[in-house]
């Protein structure tokens, strides 16, 4: 931990403090309404949605944390009316919070994802583990980079983690495709298929927000960038993520219970 660096104008800080408060509004709100339709949906897919919501709630958890590390290490003022000022109260700014949330969550994500498809057993448990694993290698070979200020460094710990990544990323956009196909009606395919490629995209956005410190981009400017794109990589990957899983579960649920409800 290390006090953030110095000379933030007030639009940087607010934009970066509306950032954060985006993630707990969005990673609250989700985690209420994921908890809420548990009994809508059947039993089946009640473990995934109740890990969805596992999910939401501990980057709420995460987000308030991080909000206020970052609401104590500055102070704003303004003086007759005039401009606001930010600066340093010299108490650190801990965005470690990130890499627990991250090391907790992103094996969940993949694992909720894989639960909702309903595969084999012995299919899901494999799967959930090299998913599990090979994501939560990518976050802690990220971490030692990301408080490094060596761009030597970075790039090397940015390439190691690329690696589980590339692993999740190729599993997610081919591996799975053929369970995909498999779903019970085209909704849940499509639905399924939209999850799929939404963890892609979302988690492509992580490796280029952690390179904005490596392209040249430093203090006040880089800080807000970091902090805001990964907010909002936070949001679409989790809480936005989420409501595919629900309507996953969802669509299944219904197409199960009308296949009971048809005559023999």
């Amino acid at each position: 931990m290390a006090p953030p660096p110095d000379g933030f104008s007030y639009a940087e800080w607010n934009a970066t403090y509306n950032g954060l408060s985006f993630g707990i509004a969005a990673m609250g709100s989700a985690t209420i309404f994921f908890w809420l339709q548990l009994p809508n949906v059947t039993k089946s897919y009640r473990t995934a949605l109740t890990i969805t919501g596992i999910v939401t709630l501990i980057a709420t958890y995460h987000y308030i944390r991080i909000f206020n590390s970052w609401s104590e290490a500055f102070t704003v003022s303004s003086k007759d009316g005039g401009d606001y000022t930010v600066q340093l109260t010299g108490a650190p700014f801990n965005d470690g919070y990130r890499y627990v949330d991250w090391l907790l969550t992103v094996p969940l994500l993949l694992i909720e994802l894989i639960l909702v498809m309903k595969l084999p057993q012995q299919e899901t448990v494999s799967l959930s583990w090299k998913l599990g694993l090979a994501s939560a290698l990518m976050v802690a070979l990220g971490y030692p980079g990301e408080i490094q200020e060596d761009l030597s460094v970075r790039w090397f710990w940015w390439c190691l983690s690329m690696i589980p990544f590339c692993y999740v990323v190729f599993t997610l956009a081919v591996g799975l495709a053929e369970a995909t196909s498999k779903q019970p009606s085209p909704a849940a395919a499509s639905l399924a298929s939209a999850a799929r490629y939404l963890t892609v995209l979302s988690w492509c956005t992580y490796p280029f927000v952690y390179m904005v410190k490596s392209v040249g981009l430093a203090g006040p400017a880089a800080t807000m960038y970091e902090q805001v794109g990964y907010s909002l990589a936070d949001v679409l990957a989790k809480a936005v993520f989420g409501v595919l899983i629900w309507a996953i579960a969802a669509e299944k649920s219904a197409v199960e219970e009308s296949g009971k409800l048809l005559p023999n």
